[in-house]
């Protein structure tokens, strides 16, 4: 009987719930839908919040100005310049997608796919950008030797050395 205290105790606390109270706490399904969507926000993914565009440029200067794959295969960018160009790649790619989204997307689908472009924008004009760096970074360099024709063509032998 002392076994059987407790768990009467416990069946006092939480009795089983009837059928009658069960259906009468749950609402139609027609007023469950309803609340559902007053109590939550819609999902609109684009256009992306500005707090999402900064970390898209924060990114965009860590890929420029730290090691990276990008910065080791066509040289850092200091971070003053990396700054304002990664500002002006993430400008143009949000227009460029924003153009690309006629109107507001109808759909998250919609949404998806206009994200997914300006993400593409962002890559490829991230890449241009530094390419065209480095394209004008080598043409800037003067060659401090001459090319391998050049120097055989001049190339001029010393007199060796006469005893005295």
């Amino acid at each position: 009987m002392a076994e059987d205290a407790p768990n009467a105790g416990a069946e006092d606390i939480h009795p089983a719930p009837t059928e009658a109270s069960a259906d009468a706490a749950t609402p139609p399904a027609s007023a469950e839908k309803s609340s559902s969507e007053t109590l939550l926000p819609s999902l609109s993914i684009w256009p992306p919040s500005q707090r999402t565009r900064d970390a898209v440029v924060r990114r965009v200067v860590q890929t420029l100005s730290a090691p990276s794959v990008l910065s080791q295969r066509y040289g850092a960018i200091p971070e003053p310049e990396a700054e304002g160009a990664a500002a002006a790649v993430e400008a143009e790619a949000f227009a460029a997608a924003s153009e690309s989204a006629a109107a507001s997307p109808t759909s998250l689908e919609d949404g998806i796919e206009v994200l997914q472009a300006y993400s593409k924008e962002v890559s490829r004009r991230l890449l241009e950008l530094a390419k065209s760096r480095a394209a004008a970074a080598a043409a800037t360099e003067t060659p401090a030797e001459p090319s391998a024709e050049e120097s055989e063509g001049s190339s001029v032998t010393a007199p060796p050395p006469t005893e005295e």
